[in-house]
């Protein structure tokens, strides 16, 4: 910052500089570079000294009025303009002395002088003051809005973290009440799927803190729901994970798949008598990620209503991704239901070991 400081201001001295030169010679007379410089750099520079003291009586007066504003920067003006060209103009008549100027004494070139000077100091004062202070709302407005971002990034992973918690002992209490309705039955089978749950419950902590999961650490925690929902079903259910390549990294919001295939089987292949099947389908399109649950079972019952699971699916994505996901329920024409979600694709990027 002061490096370009020092070049903003040089370049100012140099244009004037260069001007004032050119101007002499197209009037026919010879133009002094020496005493052009020492008179553009002295101001320019003492301008620059001068730069903090001028922010710091803008930062002092802001947000208190124009009253305040007015009584701070009418005085500091006049006073700040008169002791910059006092200094301007000691230092020139120091390094050059009189010259060519019609008057021979320091008094004389500063009655000379002044009046212009003067009212080219007062300008300058004012156009520093107010671009500093375009400058510093600029940067406000942009903090407000970082801290704005920050503070809607917070609610929203606050939210999120309470529905997925919602989740939790949801998924539990009915995979409990599956293992207690075979403890007695099939004891052999309710250890497996302790096992198994056992597994889930790992996996789940493993990622208690995540909002976000790449897809195939999803489908490895549906994997083993999927393997407690087969003890349970025995041959009577059928799945199938058609998982495109090119979608296996992408992030998706943890638990996502699994509330929608609990609720497949539990209102739609349940209650059914024979063989059922259940399939879950990755896709990419475009630039959003296509997430797709199909059952042929028994199809939606007349009348129901959004449960948890699809209603907590419909909220998470809205709160992450608004208007760029859609959530569409549908019973399907040869029988069953099927749920399709979209939202916006990108790589799940994985985060650095602390």
């Amino acid at each position: 910052m002061p490096a370009l400081m020092l070049g903003f201001w040089t370049l100012i001295a140099l244009s004037y500089a260069l001007s004032g030169g050119l101007s002499s010679i197209s009037e026919g007379q010879v133009a002094n570079w020496s005493r052009l410089l020492v008179w553009n750099f002295a101001d320019f520079y003492l301008w620059m000294a001068l730069v903090p003291l001028v922010a710091w009586l803008g930062r002092a007066s802001a947000g208190r009025g124009w009253q305040r504003f007015a009584a701070v920067h009418v005085p500091a003006s006049l006073l700040v303009a008169l002791a910059q060209v006092l200094v301007h103009l000691t230092i020139y008549w120091t390094v050059c002395g009189p010259g060519r100027a019609p008057v021979s004494t320091f008094g004389g070139f500063l009655r000379m002088q002044l009046a212009f000077s003067y009212h080219f100091a007062l300008l300058i004062y004012w156009v520093i003051l107010v671009v500093l202070r375009g400058l510093d709302s600029q940067r406000r407005l942009r903090d407000e809005r970082l801290r704005n971002a920050q503070l809607a990034s917070q609610l929203a992973q606050s939210q999120l973290r309470t529905l997925r918690v919602q989740l939790q002992p949801h998924f539990l209490f009915n995979t409990l009440n599956a293992i207690s309705a075979l403890a007695l039955a099939d004891p052999i089978q309710a250890r497996l799927m302790i096992a198994r749950l056992s597994d889930l419950l790992r996996l789940t902590l493993e990622e208690r803190h995540a909002l976000e999961v790449p897809l195939s650490r999803e489908l490895e925690l549906l994997r083993c729901y999927l393997d407690i929902q087969q003890v349970r079903f025995q041959d009577r259910l059928s799945t199938h994970l058609d998982v495109a390549m090119d979608t296996v990294h992408a992030a998706v919001p943890s638990m996502i798949l699994q509330p929608l295939v609990e609720n497949a089987l539990r209102h739609g292949l349940l209650d059914k008598p024979e063989r059922g099947e259940l399939q879950v389908v990755s896709r990419r399109e475009g630039d959003q990620l296509y997430l797709r649950v199909d059952d042929d079972g028994l199809g939606l019952p007349e009348g129901m209503s959004e449960g948890l699971g699809l209603g907590n699916t419909r909220a998470r994505l809205q709160v992450l991704f608004g208007s760029d996901a859609s959530v569409a329920l549908a019973r399907k024409a040869e029988g069953g239901t099927r749920v399709e979600l979209r939202f916006p694709f990108r790589e799940y990027i994985t985060e650095p070991a602390a």
